[in-house]
């Protein structure tokens, strides 16, 4: 279970006294005229709270040693609740939340100048949002008109994300049980979508079946939008169209993963629409799924978050040049970047709550090196542009990926999308299995 004061006693520690946290909810978004977005918390704040609702914020004190949990929420209105759904409001969120005080939402501008007086510094996410950046300015300017009277007012404004983003960026157990729970439900969806392709589909109807499984599995939302290329569309890196039609003797690139209890999965599988590879399409395969396998033997303490990326990049330079893609000397093609036109993504990102999660890559100049309770994806690919003409016509349009959720433990690192097949046997015989 997730402990939510225990993400603020940490986030505490790291403030300075004499200091103030103001962290504020997601908001609804309009999709169209009167229909909204579904509605999905701000990580941040709800790695604080746990709380789901939207018009919220949170306020964290720490003044002479001392810490108070303060929060802002909708009050609770039935003629509200009739319309728009269960509050729980400020009274009830005391005891549900933990916290040491909670009012509505609309006291926030008139209570925050009391939590900032005599506070030397204020926290908060400084740049993400003018109006927020001027109700903060507005809370210090009151305190200021109190100086008179020996209050201070905060002469610092300090970013809360470098203290609150290293916190999320080490996965505690029940944090790491959440994302090896997601990245399960993913890898069995991307073997639905395996076993129920056929050429004729369309893209869409693949990601159908990846929504509706992971939505069984208790899954409300897609952690990002899922891409589904097939043919020459695997070879575009954020195609999100997914709406062309599945043609027999296509490659199918299916980039997707769930999102458990704010927690995201992300998986990358590339499969043949008939079901068998063919010759040109295994041996890019085959050198793609070496470079990956290569990259996670890297992931481990003490190795940098760039070690991954280089080893890939050596398995996929020599394995073009093998194929006849690419000529010269391999290190020397590397540190010329001759790669790029077929492999122009890095290997890895950091995966959290957020699928692109939070937390610096480098410290102090340097790669960072790897610490247990780090979540990163592994996924190298290969991509042969239709009209590229300085490579044989055979291997145009090829396009393919593969990327797994890799926990880095402390004595190297555990696979957690492990049950989504990847190699060519094992993908074609699932497939065989379902269309034999």
């Amino acid at each position: 279970m997730l402990d939510f004061v225990k993400h603020r006693e940490n986030l505490f520690q790291a403030m300075a006294d004499n200091s103030v946290a103001v962290i504020p909810s997601a908001y609804i978004h309009l999709r169209n005229r009167d229909a909204d977005y579904p509605f999905r918390q701000s990580s941040d704040f709800f790695y604080l709270t746990g709380f789901t609702e939207d018009s919220a914020c949170l306020v964290l004190q720490k003044k002479q040693g001392q810490c108070r949990t303060i929060l802002f929420c909708q009050a609770k209105v039935k003629e509200m609740e009739i319309w728009t759904g269960y509050r729980l409001g400020p009274e009830a969120a005391i005891a549900e939340l933990t916290l040491d005080e909670a009012f509505t939402i609309t006291e926030l501008d008139d209570k925050l100048p009391e939590y900032m007086s005599d506070c030397d510094q204020v926290y908060a996410a400084w740049g993400s949002e003018k109006q927020w950046d001027q109700r903060l300015i507005d809370a210090i300017e009151k305190v200021k008109l109190k100086a008179r009277t020996g209050v201070q007012a905060p002469t610092a404004m300090q970013a809360i994300e470098p203290l609150l983003h290293e916190l999320r960026l080490i996965k505690g157990p029940a944090e790491i049980e959440l994302m090896a729970k997601a990245a399960s439900i993913s890898a069995h969806a991307h073997q639905q979508a395996m076993a129920r392709v056929q050429p004729g589909m369309f893209e869409y109807q693949l990601e159908g079946t990846i929504r509706q499984y992971c939505a069984e599995q208790g899954s409300r939302f897609d952690a990002y939008t899922s891409i589904v290329g097939s043919g020459e569309n695997a070879c575009i890196l954020h195609y999100t169209h997914n709406d062309q039609q599945i043609k027999d003797g296509d490659l199918i690139l299916i980039d997707a993963g769930c999102e458990l209890n704010h927690y995201a999965s992300d998986i990358t599988r590339t499969f043949p629409a008939n079901g068998i590879f063919s010759k040109e399409q295994k041996a890019l395969y085959e050198v793609v799924l070496n470079a990956q396998l290569a990259a996670i033997e890297a992931v481990k303490p003490g190795n940098h978050f760039n070690h991954p990326h280089e080893a890939a990049l050596q398995v996929l330079t020599q394995g073009l040049v093998d194929l006849g893609l690419l000529s010269g000397d391999v290190d020397s093609l590397i540190k010329e970047e001759a790669y790029k036109p077929f492999y122009m993504h890095r290997t890895s990102h950091w995966l959290g709550m957020d699928v692109h999660d939070v937390g610096a890559y480098k410290q102090d100049g340097e790669w960072r090196v790897l610490e247990p309770g780090m979540v990163l994806t592994i996924e190298p690919g290969l991509y042969v542009a239709p009209d590229d003409e300085t490579v044989d016509a055979k291997w145009r349009g090829i396009g393919i990926r593969i990327e797994d959720d890799v926990l880095v433990t402390q004595d190297g690192h555990s696979i957690l999308s492990f049950e989504a097949p990847k190699t060519v046997a094992d993908i074609e015989a699932l497939m065989a299995g379902q269309h034999g």
